[in-house]
């Protein structure tokens, strides 16, 4: 399984459309295949940053996704309304308590 984290700071006008874009997309995000998981955290200090946190079946599902139209249609738009760059992370299990 993949962890993926996308770490993402707004322009306080761009917060909203991204939020409305996020939750206009979420469903199809969620029932993409290889999709197991899909969360959006919103930073407790900062309200114009917010993260995706999503669990993949494998990292080949989630370079379908980055390569679909899906991904093309929603990534193109949301990143014109960042404030500064993303931080973006795949991680996987390693020890589990």
């Amino acid at each position: 399984m993949i962890i993926r984290i996308v770490r993402m700071h707004f322009t306080e006008a761009g917060v909203e459309e991204f939020l409305e874009i996020f939750d206009r997309n979420k469903d199809a995000i969620r029932n993409f295949p290889g999709c197991l998981h899909l969360q959006l955290l919103k930073d407790s200090e900062d309200g114009y940053c917010y993260t995706t946190l999503s669990h993949w079946d494998g990292p080949q599902s989630l370079e379908n996704y980055r390569k679909s139209e899906l991904f093309g249609k929603v990534w193109g738009r949301v990143k014109t309304l960042f404030s500064e760059r993303t931080q973006a992370f795949s991680l996987e299990k390693f020890i589990e308590l």
